[in-house]
């Protein structure tokens, strides 16, 4: 059963340097919101933007999402201060940090005890924060079924297409978007190469963003790649982003109701009243164990997004 965990369709970035967006970002219908001290933050302004962030986590109103920030990464002298202004002035109001371009499983493990330290220090639950690992470069993919592994309070493996590309010498300034003199999809193989580390340690696999924020057909043709592999969500960089992730990374309302039929109808031939069967007719289509945890999934994804099943089933008369 592939990890559904918190609701991820869309993921917000919101630059922790900006009140006035800090404040928008509340209203809106994303799943997440991670509040950016990394790469939309200008060096000067990393110190206010902590402040900010640890303001509007205490003040705001984060009904119904998932609340997250991004920390700098291991190798800038900005991420312990962050780490630990942010979870001792906002940690009950933090469900997660982001650590951005990991390279080993060690660095998530530093975050770890870190996070531990201060929850016992605090006197918060003891493993309650969770992480999102931001795969960014070669070393972590190369890495990414151990940093996968490094803790239990990981819950999402995500790719971070920007930096990415330049690590590997990538020859295209359009981030997240596909390259016409590719035959094919250039980030196949590491989006499925993230997604097998996520699957085998039961997280989430977040697609990165699509920069070009005004071409919304172009976000649903790669959002739609990745969804249909297998992702739970996508990173939004604009507002007008959120309702088209919303909608990709739901199953279709016709897929939700297939799903949830499956399982009444597998329910009710392997019981004792159904007949004890492994193996049935649906309609015109044959279902049994496998068709079971294939709905499962879309199901759970269903039920995750909100979804109302517009169907029932009704056990043949004997």
């Amino acid at each position: 059963m592939a990890a559904v965990g918190r609701p991820r369709r869309s993921c917000l970035a919101v630059p922790g340097s900006s009140v006035k967006m800090l404040g928008k970002a509340q209203g809106l219908p994303a799943d997440q919101v991670f509040l950016d001290l990394e790469d939309a933050v200008a060096p000067l302004a990393k110190p206010d933007a902590r402040k900010n962030i640890v303001a509007a986590l205490n003040e705001g109103d984060w009904a119904g999402k998932t609340r997250v920030v991004r920390v700098n990464d291991l190798t800038t002298p900005w991420t312990y201060r962050d780490v630990i202004d942010v979870v001792e002035g906002a940690g009950a109001n933090l469900d997660c940090v982001m650590l951005p371009k990991v390279q080993n499983a060690g660095q998530v493990q530093w975050l770890d005890l870190t996070l531990t330290q201060l929850e016992k220090t605090l006197g918060l639950e003891v493993g309650r924060i969770g992480i999102e690992a931001q795969i960014e470069n070669a070393a972590g993919l190369v890495n990414v079924d151990e940093i996968a592994a490094a803790s239990p309070r990981v819950e999402t493996i995500i790719f971070g297409p920007a930096d990415f590309m330049a690590s590997i010498n990538m020859r295209s300034l359009a981030v997240g978007a596909l390259i016409p003199d590719y035959p094919g999809d250039p980030y196949h193989y590491i989006l499925m190469r993230i997604l097998m580390a996520a699957r085998m340690h039961d997280k989430q696999a977040i697609d990165g963003p699509f920069l070009q924020i005004r071409d919304l057909d172009g976000f649903r043709e790669v959002a739609r790649r990745s969804a249909a592999l297998g992702f739970d969500g996508k990173w939004v960089l604009h507002p007008g982003q959120i309702e088209a992730a919303n909608e990709v990374y739901s199953p279709a309302q016709a897929d939700y109701d297939h799903a949830e039929l499956i399982l009444d109808a597998y329910q009710h031939y392997t019981s004792e009243a159904g007949g004890r069967l492994g193996a049935v007719m649906l309609g015109d289509e044959m279902i049994d164990e496998a068709s079971r945890k294939m709905a499962l999934v879309i199901a759970a994804k269903g039920r995750a997004a909100g979804m109302t099943r517009t169907s029932s089933f009704t056990p043949p008369q004997q």
